[in-house]
């Protein structure tokens, strides 16, 4: 493997893009964009490249600890997340500090509009924006092969009467 094409291997993995880890790896010299995606597709396509980016890919999840057990947990903690972690009883907010780690991690956004009333008085319109849990719930069925998520396809096939016969056909 030359040298360009190692850079151009880590760029992918960084970048996760084939263009732009092209570019950074033999730069643009003049190509058109059109030239670089093509080069790049023929680069990626190739067997030892997709095996030098898996081996880089794996090398830094071993890093960053990042395996089955990993992505399982971090699905469990936002399925385990409950407005009554963030909420007091009257149904407002607590402070931010009392938050649990997880609902800072995964939180979504938090929209806060202050309402003016005819009488002068402020409030504020309070809407917290937290992870689909039902997208989660179905990438935690899918991890532990949970079937109630498959997607079925179903396959009509039309015979040329050709086929037909041909399938029919006694043997001479």
């Amino acid at each position: 493997m030359t040298e360009k094409q190692e850079m151009y291997c880590r760029k992918f993995v960084e970048l996760l893009n084939q263009r732009h880890a092209y570019i950074e790896a033999y730069g643009r010299s003049n190509m058109s964009d059109t030239t670089i995606d093509r080069k790049a597709s023929a680069l990626y396509a190739k067997p030892y490249i997709q095996e030098r980016i898996n081996e880089l890919k794996a090398e830094r999840n071993i890093r960053m600890e990042i395996n089955a057990d990993y992505v399982l947990n971090r699905l469990v903690e936002i399925d385990q997340m409950d407005a009554q972690d963030i909420m007091n009883d009257d149904l407002t907010l607590k402070p931010l500090t009392e938050w649990p780690k997880v609902w800072r991690q995964y939180l979504s956004g938090v929209d806060i509009v202050e309402i003016a009333g005819a009488d002068g008085a402020v409030g504020a319109l309070k809407k917290v924006k937290w992870p689909d849990k039902v997208k989660n719930l179905e990438l935690l069925g899918k991890h532990v092969s949970v079937k109630a998520f498959t997607e079925k396809k179903e396959v009509s096939l039309s015979l040329s009467d050709d086929f037909d016969e041909l399938m029919n056909a006694d043997d001479d």
